[in-house]
């Protein structure tokens, strides 16, 4: 509550802010964030310019998912995202299975500029040894509901001795993990968020390289991790326990295996890597996948020219109607 709270006075702040200053061309903002939304339609309509919506998660029909909203009618959160959408000019997807979806809805002027990352910044790594003594699987990123990270310990505990989970990262279920591992006495070692070189070290450390999001909330069908296009670009195997958008890019990018959601899938491919490790040299496609259609000064360019097209629309149109 404490955290809407300070949304809604930032959000209420950023109105006389914006109409305090030079007018801008177009008024952005940026989803799940409701007051972010409501401010920005306002100062839209009072600056008299495009108004662009990012939808950087599949959003309000992740919120069903995890159960933050509830039941069949349709709830407050989802009448004001649906209504802001619906007056946005242009509304930005991260995927363009999200981007089908809002389409079907009825959402107007709907693009894709997906998640992506600086390809200069990213070393491309050796792969793995052939002869290695012992299996080391590493998971970076959030832990929480999403990703089902107790898949992966109890996939780690089945097989036990040689092989051994990396788990780097916090999230709301990180105490739970903890406990679990724990119990289960699973050979897996917990780091907190590293950054930089640390980072480096754990990915040439590993074998495989996970990325997991859980298959039984459908908005995830439309979602990428973002640590998928990090650990293509490095070329690590991957590990991937996705379905949808993700799934195909991982398969498109000959990065990796995707496996299901249960503990013996991940146990049993594993095992079979750790028998034949050439498997685990992923070569360069996935890299070449990123630079193609993840690198951040491509999306960028896209990005601007789909503005640069809506304002210069807009200037046309106002110019038409003698207000240059």
């Amino acid at each position: 509550m404490a955290r809407l709270i300070d949304q809604v006075f930032s959000a209420v702040l950023s109105v006389p802010v914006g109409l305090s200053g030079k007018k801008p061309h177009a008024v952005l903002a940026t989803a799940p964030s409701l007051p972010t939304l409501a401010a920005g339609l306002v100062l839209s309509k009072l600056r008299r310019v495009p108004f662009i919506v990012e939808m950087r998660d599949a959003w309000p029909d992740l919120a069903r998912d995890a159960r933050i909203v509830q039941g069949s009618v349709k709830s407050i959160v989802e009448h004001v995202v649906e209504f802001v959408q619906r007056r946005a000019d242009l509304v930005v997807t991260v995927t363009e299975g999200f981007a089908d979806t809002l389409r079907a809805r009825g959402i107007r002027n709907v693009i894709t500029v997906s998640n992506g990352l600086d390809l200069s910044t990213m070393p491309f790594l050796e792969p793995p040894p052939l002869e290695r003594e012992g299996f080391h699987a590493l998971y970076l990123g959030n832990h929480g509901k999403s990703q089902r990270l107790d898949i992966l310990i109890r996939a780690a505990a089945l097989l036990g001795e040689g092989f051994h989970l990396t788990l780097v990262g916090h999230g709301t279920s990180r105490p739970q993990l903890v406990k679990l591992a724990r119990e289960l006495d699973a050979p897996v070692t917990f780091y907190p968020s590293l950054q930089g070189p640390a980072v480096m070290d754990r990915y040439r450390e590993a074998d495989t390289c996970i990325v997991s999001l859980r298959d039984d909330w459908k908005s995830f069908e439309t979602t990428v991790p973002s640590k998928t296009y990090e650990v293509l670009a490095i070329g690590r195997h991957v590990t991937a326990i996705v379905r949808g958008e993700a799934e195909r890019i991982i398969l498109d990018a000959k990065g990796g295996d995707v496996v299901a959601a249960t503990v013996e899938a991940v146990a049993d491919l594993w095992r079979e890597l750790s028998k034949d490790r050439g498997r685990l040299t992923a070569g360069k496609s996935g890299r070449e996948w990123v630079e193609n259609h993840a690198e951040y000064s491509k999306l960028a360019l896209t990005y601007m020219n789909h503005i640069a097209q809506l304002v210069g629309q807009e200037t046309s149109a106002r110019c038409q109607d003698g207000e240059a």
